[in-house]
């Protein structure tokens, strides 16, 4: 058991457990697409 006071290092692959396929921010780009383009109709149709 490790002591309460001594720090733990570990690198970042062992930290995340795997990989990051940085799906999430090509969803976030799309999804602000999208939102603006319909909140930009619904403001231009009245």
């Amino acid at each position: 058991m490790a002591d309460k006071d001594q720090e733990t290092h570990v690198n970042t692959d062992r930290a995340r457990a795997g990989t990051t396929p940085h799906m999430t921010r090509y969803i976030l780009a799309i999804s602000m697409v999208l939102i603006v383009i319909i909140y930009a109709i619904i403001v231009w149709t009245g």
